[in-house]
């Protein structure tokens, strides 16, 4: 029979709750194991009978030769007719059998990675706001999703395409959706676009990794907003791009900077990132003769523009401005669009509008990353589109989310107006605020984290230490009433913070 004290090692193992997921033989045969393998039990020592075994540990018989069964397999323990089971001979030559343990290192080693690798795990990547709590920024509503609409659409996709709906899905993407997504921007973004020049994503996060790839080198400038969204700063840096910001104003890019900014050296092309429809994070909107500027740069210097449409859909002020693309004659804008803001985050669907030369080594690149989207939601998100769903949507959450802004905009007042400024949108998901008083933006941005409510400090977004700390807050998501709760608790956690000595030195930290 065991020692007492590899009994209840084996008991330990059974009642451990980390190992409750696995069925109670396999817990008995991996307690079994590990002391084979830490050497506690010799090469040749015979174990319990199962029956033994199995009433020392309060089971049934039949588990523990299920467990002697998989020791067996597995060539842990030998089993004789007439003399039982022994741990084999073959656990002699077990790498580390029987030694001791090393004792745990004062300090881990310092962990290698490529530049590449450093600079995505320094960054700290790109976090969504997994739930939607207040105010999360760029989070729609889903619980208006016409679902019931969605369900039919995919009971019909999958009654017409059947078990090929299974398969891979072309890498550049399913031709409906493509010609689907081609006539939407043609018509409300007035683009260029047709399906030979879309390329499905999943993410316009993806996009931009794309674009950071394929079409600059490592130590290439790209120009981008200042302030700019935080997910292409950080797509850019992984690159290693060298990311070269230039201004904006209230009128979107200062591109005059732009254009007097020296060549890259090696005659490289350079890029510009750009949310010209409205400005992350300020909402501003790129004037048309600073739209018709950039355009005619990229074309004398053979550069790209890389427009990010990403919430277009949501302007409450008249039909928002045309896009970038639809401008450009000589074909240097990258279009990126997403439907996680204006469907809902899990559909997981991007997609670019490319330049024709661009769209075979696009598509390529997107072959070494996930190798294609998945061909249900595809189809039906094609379907939903055609079939004009997609627009009524639209139009729907368009007329409840401008309410919604207008009553965010009018607790902060109420409640917040001696404490933050708010920056009223004509659109998009969420309002720019700043603060009137001293208060520590990153401090702020903890204590409502950690009172239910989460909000984007605007200090990150700038590459200039001249701007103004505050925070984006989403209103897409919530209905007024909750809102308001939110903003109370809001207004208690920020109240103290700025009437904490030393306030004013750490604000924006």
């Amino acid at each position: 029979m065991f020692k007492h004290a590899q009994l209840e090692s084996v008991k330990a193992w059974i009642g451990d709750p980390a190992q409750r997921a696995l069925p109670l033989h396999a817990r008995v045969q991996r307690a079994l194991r590990q002391l084979i393998l830490d050497g506690v039990l010799d090469v040749g020592r015979p174990l319990p009978a199962s029956r033994a075994l199995a009433r020392s540990l309060g089971v049934s018989r039949d588990t523990v030769e299920s467990a002697y069964a998989q020791l067996h397999a597995e060539g842990f323990i030998e089993r004789r007719v007439g003399s039982g089971s022994f741990v084999s001979e073959r656990a002699r030559r077990l790498p580390g059998r029987g030694q001791p343990r090393p004792a745990p290192a004062a300090a881990a080693p310092a962990l290698r990675l490529s530049r590449r690798g450093h600079a995505m795990f320094d960054g700290g990547g790109v976090h969504d706001f997994p739930a939607p709590r207040p105010f999360a920024p760029g989070v729609p509503d889903t619980r208006g999703f016409p679902l019931q609409t969605w369900e039919r659409l995919e009971r019909q996709v999958l009654k017409e395409h059947g078990a090929r709906a299974l398969l891979h899905s072309p890498p550049q993407g399913v031709e409906a959706l493509r010609r689907a997504i081609a006539d939407y921007v043609n018509l409300e973004r007035g683009a260029r676009a047709s399906a030979e020049r879309v390329l499905v994503l999943t993410s316009s996060q993806q996009a931009l990794a794309l674009c950071a790839q394929v079409l600059l080198d490592a130590g290439d400038p790209v120009f981008i907003e200042d302030p700019a969204y935080h997910g292409a700063r950080k797509a850019f840096d992984a690159a290693g791009l060298a990311c070269v910001p230039v201004p904006v104003d209230a009128d979107g890019l200062c591109v005059e900077r732009l254009v007097a900014a020296p060549c890259p050296p090696g005659g490289a092309a350079p890029a510009v990132f750009l949310t010209p429809s409205h400005q992350f994070p300020t909402g501003a909107t790129l004037a048309l003769d600073r739209r018709l500027a950039v355009i005619e740069w990229a074309r004398q210097r053979q550069g790209w523009i890389i427009e990010d449409d990403y919430d277009s859909e949501f302007h409450y002020a008249g039909k928002p401005t045309a896009c970038v693309q639809g401008l450009d004659a000589h074909e240097r804008t990258i279009y990126i669009g997403t439907f996680t803001k204006s469907l809902f985050p899990g559909l997981r669907i991007a997609y670019m509008v490319l330049p024709p030369p661009l769209v075979a080594p696009m598509t390529v690149a997107r072959t070494l990353m996930d190798g294609h989207s998945a061909p249900i939601p595809q189809l039906t998100l094609a379907r939903f589109i055609e079939g004009g769903h997609y627009g009524a949507h639209v139009r729907t959450m368009r007329a409840v989310y401008a309410e919604r802004r207008d009553a965010l905009a009018r607790l902060l007042r109420e409640h917040l107006a001696d404490l933050v400024e708010a920056r009223v949108p004509a659109g998009g998901l969420q309002m720019p605020c700043v603060f009137v008083r001293d208060i520590p933006e990153r401090e702020a941005v903890a204590a409502a984290r950690r009172a239910g409510i989460d909000v984007l400090g605007l200090t990150a977004l700038h590459a200039s230490g001249r701007h103004e700390a505050g925070f984006l807050m989403g209103y897409a998501a919530h209905a007024p009433h909750e809102m308001e709760a939110a903003v109370r608790t809001l207004a208690e956690v920020l109240r103290p913070l700025c009437q904490r000595p030393g306030a004013a030195s750490a604000a924006g930290s």
